[in-house]
């Protein structure tokens, strides 16, 4: 495979929530999710979620998103922020605020953005972007503070702005909140809201801001009024028209009365004053305001009623509510009023085994520890389907090449076959004893399934058809540690850790085996496509390549140098000379078997060519500083006597807030022990396309592709052109220039209501004008608008007219526009699949509608109309 070094992070699945805050769009039909030390965007209405390109150094634990949508500020918890063009997915700067940030929030003008570090509350100034209705104009710098308040006396937990972008709230863990004003108002001073007994976690303006709303962790909700005061003006009460001290005074109390529950979470909808509060049962209500009335309190949302809410937000229009829980990674968008799910998505609890691609390419099969097969869509990033059938950890899943069967193996002692139409579980396997299956191989016909143990050294082999055992192989001295069928069906190959493979014939009378000979213990092997060579690592960091029918080795390489790296904080020794990272425990050839791909313990995958040996690319899976090993050298000044600051808690006194767990474990029981996890890559699979590969680490299911659109194109662009004068082009009629002026900008949606504005009969005429530079860019949108677009005159008229007025040019270029004539290709393929059923379904009405008098008072209009309107639909 000529282009897999090309490949670029595209996705990442099997994570859809970690920790810190969701965003609704402005639109209200996608959700900004915070996954490690990544953002995942997931849109509602097309049921498609990705991931965005860049990464921060550590977990993200704030983001907050401009007005108009287009700017996303997204900062970790060492205080970095990456400010990110959003329609684009382009990262345009880093900057340090040098301190973590506990709040963030944009002003509803978009100017401004406030920020909590700590105690002090600073304003910054947001960049101005072309074609935004700034006054001074644009402003080059991206960040520049405004103004610090440091009247706090403890860390800032939220922010608010007023509707006219005037005053800001502030709540903080000191009981109170403040509020501020932007600029110098005559008469104003900064004012305290003071009367809770525990940390307020948030304050809100009413929609008219004639009141206040605040709410603390005991579940204490206090209105706020502006009032005339009982005592004599002070400096925060200011004096009426009558000369009566006027100021913020608590008009009603209400409180939630939820036992020892403790409020963790809480958002405020201001137009239709509904209030959505989340407490650490579990528990989550719905209350309208200022009357406190109750619309919902719900439990039963799975398994979130059992873990605590981390995040809650609801869109604009008010009717969606999205909420997270950190704990179990799990992601809900609940319609409250029709009580029905729009999104329910969660990742892995604990960490992933194996992983395995469909015949297709279009769906990716994970196992994990927690004993749950997850099925991943590839193209919608969700997953479709969850088998919890298992009673313990799944270490392997393989697909059968004929059926849409699946298999997977357990530490419950028995591999189970999966029915991928049905959904449903139609054959479990089991040994005679009681053992726990870490390997599994099924035969290329679907008829054998054989599965390998750490308990034993034989190997179990049992008939799909009636689910009984067939033989034991023995023969191995050791655990068997891999396993595989040849894909020609010839042939089991097996690795254990007696420093053997063994090729056995299992079809055979005799049943005869092979013994390969090698130093160390077996990790992994990987048959290529054409069952010719074998790949096997071991766990002195080789690699060696075997004939399978000369039974002789043909190659070998040293990978410890290469997939080597990585320092944990506990480590004593550098990162080169560190032994667990050394070994390579998962292998995957391409689809041609022209290259091999290989991962381990270490955040390095390795690319090779298996006919030179030579490394073609080196993947880095994770710069997280939150995950151990990511490091290559570990800074002296954060060693104490005590240990590395990293591993010491420095917590005064614990907070419900954190999971307070014991130390210990790398993975696992949820209600014992945890540890800071280390990076590592669990499994790896190359896609049968050729066209991606995948990865299962420590932070997700990372996918690889060489298909990446274009996201942003910066070909003769300049300060003028901007989406304000592309739709003043649109507008008047130089649709010519407003087509060219889109696809330097590289907006879907401008690009999209840019085509459908041109009318059908200037389309000729423009199309024989358009610059060759931008014909591949247009004949690949044309494409895949035909998709998702109703217009299906108008989208085969934009055909016709390309392939008319440049067929020529492009068949005389047919290798530099190969790609986007695929696409169209097939894009016609499928209107015409579309238009093929549609006749057939209406054969009869059409004979019906064409023998019938041509005269305008019959009613054939109306025939025509009812008839046809399931195909229009259609």
């Amino acid at each position: 495979m000529k282009t897999e070094f090309k490949s670029q992070f595209s996705n990442l699945l099997g994570t859809v929530y970690c920790k810190g805050n969701l965003l609704f769009t402005p639109d209200g039909n996608s959700l900004l999710s915070p996954v490690g030390n990544r953002v995942s965007v997931f849109d509602l209405v097309q049921n498609s979620s990705y991931t965005l390109p860049f990464s921060h150094r550590r977990n993200v634990s704030r983001l907050a998103l401009s007005p108009d949508g287009t700017l996303l500020l997204s900062v970790d918890e060492d205080g970095r922020a990456i400010l990110t063009h959003l329609p684009r997915r382009l990262a345009l700067y880093h900057f340090s605020f040098k301190a973590p940030i506990s709040a963030l929030a944009f002003s509803p003008s978009g100017r401004h953005f406030a920020a909590g570090l700590g105690r002090l509350v600073e304003v910054w100034h947001v960049p101005s972007t072309p074609g935004s209705t700034s006054e001074e104009g644009l402003e080059f710098a991206p960040f520049v503070r405004h103004r610090s308040h440091a009247a706090h006396h403890d860390a800032v937990l939220r922010l608010e702005w007023s509707s006219d972008s005037r005053f800001f709230l502030s709540s903080s863990k000191d009981l109170t909140a403040r509020i501020w004003s932007l600029s110098l108002h005559e008469g104003f001073v900064p004012t305290i809201l003071a009367g809770h007994r525990e940390a307020v976690i948030g304050a809100w303006f009413s929609g008219d801001q004639e009141a206040i709303y605040t709410v603390s962790q005991d579940g204490a909700l206090f209105q706020w009024h502006y009032a005339p005061q009982a005592g004599g003006a002070t400096p925060e009460h200011n004096a009426g028209d009558n000369g009566v001290p006027m100021g913020w005074r608590i008009a009603r109390r209400h409180y939630f009365s939820q036992n020892n529950a403790k409020l963790l979470c809480a958002t405020y909808h201001v137009s239709s004053n509904l209030f959505v509060a989340g407490f650490s049962s579990g528990l989550f209500g719905l209350y309208e305001l200022p009357d406190f009335t109750m619309i919902h309190t719900l439990r039963d949302l799975c398994s979130v009623s059992q873990q605590e809410i981390n995040d809650v937000v609801i869109n604009q229009s008010g009717e969606w509510l999205a909420l997270g829980a950190a704990k179990l990674g799990q992601l809900l968008v609940w319609e409250w009023q029709s009580e029905s799910y729009i999104l329910k998505q969660q990742g892995h609890f604990d960490a992933m085994n194996d992983l395995v691609y469909s015949r297709e390419g279009n769906r990716i099969v994970t196992a994990a520890d927690d004993g749950k097969v997850k099925v991943w869509d590839v193209h919608s990033g969700f997953c479709v389907v969850t088998f919890t059938e298992h009673s313990g950890g799944v270490t392997a899943c393989k697909f059968a090449q004929k059926g849409n069967v699946l298999f997977t193996a357990s530490l419950d002692g028995s591999v189970r076959a999966w029915d991928l139409i049905r959904y449903r579980n139609f054959r479990t396997f089991s040994a005679p004893t009681r053992l726990s299956f870490s390997s599994l191989a099924v035969d290329p016909n679907g008829d054998v399934v054989g599965a390998g143990s750490l308990d034993s050294f034989n190997i179990h082999i049992w008939s799909v058809q009636t689910g009984q055992l067939l033989d034991q192989l023995a023969g191995h001295e050791g655990p068997v540690s891999s396993l595989a069928f040849a894909p020609s069906g010839g042939a089991l190959i097996s690795g254990s850790w007696d420093h053997t493979v063994r090729i056995w014939n299992v079809f055979d009378r005799t049943q005869t085996s092979e013994a390969l000979q090698l130093l160390a213990d077996i990790t992994d092997i990987a048959i290529r496509p054409d069952s010719k060579q074998i790949a096997v690592s071991t766990l002195d960091g080789h690699l060696t390549f075997w004939s399978v029918a000369e039974g002789t080795q043909s190659a070998s390489l040293d990978g410890r140098r290469d997939v080597s790296g990585g320092r944990k904080l506990s480590d004593r020794r550098t990162a080169a000379n560190v032994a667990g990272t050394k070994t390579f425990n998962c292998l995957s050839y391409s689809a041609d078997g022209s290259c091999i791909l290989a991962g381990g313990n270490s955040k390095y995958l390795c690319l090779y060519d298996v006919l030179s040996g030579s490394l073609l690319k080196k993947y880095t899976v994770s710069m997280n500083l939150s995950l151990q090993g990511t490091q290559e050298y570990l800074n002296s000044r954060n060693l104490t006597e005590a240990g590395p600051v990293g591993l010491l808690d420095d917590e005064d006194e614990p907070s419900f807030l954190e999971d307070r767990r014991l130390p210990g474990s790398k993975r696992g029981d949820s209600s014992s022990r945890q540890t800071q996890p280390e990076v590592r890559v669990t499994a790896v699979a190359f896609s049968p396309t050729g066209r991606a590969f995948c990865a299962a680490s420590t932070e997700g299911l990372l996918v690889y592709s060489v298909d990446q659109d274009l996201q942003f194109d910066p070909f003769e662009l300049d300060i003028d052109i901007t989406r304000a004068s592309t739709l003043k082009a649109v507008e008047a009629g130089q649709y010519l220039r407003a087509l060219i002026m889109g696809f330097r900008l590289n907006e879907q949606f401008l690009l999209r209501r840019i085509f459908e504005a041109i009318p059908l009969t200037e389309v000729g005429r423009l199309i024989k004008q358009l610059p060759t530079v931008y014909l591949a860019r247009l004949i690949r949108f044309v494409a895949q608008t035909t998709d998702t677009s109703p217009h299906l005159e108008r989208n085969l008229g934009w055909i016709e007219a390309l392939l008319s007025a440049h067929g020529r040019y492009l068949k005389s270029n047919t290798p530099a526009f190969a790609q986007e004539l695929r696409v169209a290709q097939k894009a016609i393929g499928t209107i015409q699949a579309d238009l093929a059923r549609i006749a057939d379904e209406n054969v009869y009405l059409l004979d019906y509608v064409l023998s019938q008098p041509a005269s305008k008072n019959d009613g054939t209009s109306a025939v025509i109309t009812n008839g046809f309107h399931g195909a229009t639909e259609a």
